[in-house]
C-alpha cells in the first residue's frame, strides 16, 4: 500500500483527475453507524470533510437509535438509518451501489461497515489502517488506509478525513466543530441549578458502584439528577437522594444544555457534555482517557493512580474505578462550583 503521503497526493489527483464529476455533483458517504459518544467523536470530522467540499452530496449511515444526534446538522445533507439485521443490511448495500458514490469515509471500521462501503462500489474508499481500524480485515476492503498519529479518537477520525479530502485547504486547521440540535424537554428537572449524571456506561468496568452515587448525592452542595433511558427507571430509583430524569436522546441533550455541571463515566452522555462545553467532572478507569476522555478542556479527569488501561469488557466495574471515592468526587465538583454564582 502507498504511504501515507503518497496517499495524500493520490487522492487529490483523483478528484482534479477528469473521471471526477463536478464538485456540485460530488456524492460522499460516511459511515459511523453507533454509539453514540463514538457518533459525537465523527462529528468534526464530517464537518470538516464537508467544509472541503461544500457543493457535495453527503450522505451519513447510522443506527437508526442515534439519528436524533444528526437533526439539523448543517454538514449532513442526508441521513440514511441501517438496521441491524442481515437483510436489512444487504437491502441497503444494494441501494447504496445503486447511488454510485464518488467518495466513502468508513469511520466504524468494522466488518461489517467495510463489506457495505464496498459493495456500494465508491470511486475511493477510505478506512482506517490494520494497526487502528477495530476489526483488522476491514481494512482488506478498503482502497485507502490511513494509520493516524493522533491519540484522541475525535483527532483520528479528523485525520482519517484530512487524508480522504487530499490536499483541498481549510480542513485540518479549523477549530474542532459539535454540530449537535438543541434537544427537547422530557420529564421533570429542578428549576434551580442541578447537576447531571448518567450513571451507567456500555460495559460493567467502566461503571461507579451504585451506592457510591448515593453517597455523591448526600455531599453535593447542589442537587444531583441522574439521567436514563426509561428502562433504567427501577436501577435509577435504587439511588437514594437523587432526582430520577428519564428520556430519550432528545431529553438527554435538553437536559445537559440546562446542567449547571456534569458527572459522567467513560459513556456517550459525557462525551455529549464535553461537546456542549459544559463543565464537570468525568471518571475513568480501565480505558485510557487520552484517548477516549472528555475532548477539550472544560471536564476534568479523575482516574486512579494505578489505573491499568484495559478494554476488557468485563460486568463488574474495575478496581480502578472503586478507587475513586464519592469524597474525592464531591470535592472535584466542589471546586468547579465554587467559581460559578447561582
Amino acid at each position: 500500500r502507498a504511504r501515507p503521503a503518497e496517499r495524500r497526493r493520490s487522492g487529490v489527483a483523483a478528484l482534479a483527475g477528469r473521471r471526477w464529476p463536478t464538485m456540485s455533483t460530488l456524492r460522499i458517504l460516511v459511515i459511523r453507524l453507533s454509539s453514540m459518544g463514538d457518533v459525537i467523536h465523527t462529528l468534526p470530522a464530517v464537518a470538516a470533510l464537508k467544509k472541503c467540499f461544500p457543493d457535495s452530496q453527503l450522505s451519513w449511515l447510522i443506527r437508526p437509535h442515534w439519528t436524533p444526534l444528526l437533526e439539523g446538522n448543517p454538514f449532513v445533507d442526508e441521513v440514511i438509518p441501517l438496521e441491524r439485521t442481515f437483510g436489512a443490511t444487504v437491502r441497503c448495500a444494494a441501494a447504496l451501489r445503486q447511488r454510485r458514490f464518488d467518495l466513502s469515509v468508513d469511520f466504524q471500521g468494522l466488518i461489517q461497515t467495510a463489506v457495505v462501503a464496498r459493495v456500494a462500489r465508491p470511486r475511493k474508499l477510505f478506512g482506517f489502517g490494520t494497526q487502528s481500524v477495530r476489526e483488522k480485515p476491514a481494512a482488506w476492503f478498503y482502497s485507502e488506509t490511513v494509520e493516524p498519529r493522533a491519540a484522541h479518537v475525535v483527532d483520528k477520525n479528523m485525520e482519517l478525513a484530512t487524508a480522504a479530502a487530499g490536499d483541498i485547504p481549510g480542513k485540518s486547521d479549523d477549530p474542532r466543530e459539535f454540530p449537535l440540535p438543541a434537544g427537547r424537554p422530557e420529564g421533570s428537572l429542578p428549576d434551580r441549578p442541578f447537576i447531571l449524571a448518567s450513571p451507567f456506561a456500555g460495559w460493567g468496568s467502566k461503571q461507579w458502584p451504585l451506592e457510591y452515587w448515593t453517597d455523591l448525592a448526600r455531599r453535593l452542595p447542589l442537587p444531583l439528577v441522574v439521567n436514563g433511558p426509561p428502562s433504567s427507571r427501577d436501577r435509577l430509583a435504587a439511588i437514594h437522594g437523587a432526582s430520577v430524569h428519564l428520556s430519550g436522546i432528545p431529553g438527554l441533550i435538553d437536559a445537559t444544555r440546562r446542567a449547571t455541571a456534569v458527572l459522567g463515566l467513560d459513556s456517550g452522555p459525557l462525551h455529549l457534555a464535553a461537546a456542549l462545553n459544559k463543565q464537570g467532572v468525568a471518571l475513568f478507569g480501565p480505558t485510557d482517557p487520552a484517548r477516549n476522555g472528555p475532548y477539550g478542556e472544560t471536564i476534568r479527569v479523575l482516574r486512579d493512580a494505578h489505573a491499568v488501561t484495559d478494554y476488557h469488557r468485563r460486568q463488574q466495574p474495575d478496581p480502578s474505578m472503586l478507587a475513586v471515592t464519592p469524597e474525592m468526587v464531591s470535592q472535584s465538583l466542589g471546586e468547579i462550583l465554587a467559581h460559578e454564582t447561582f
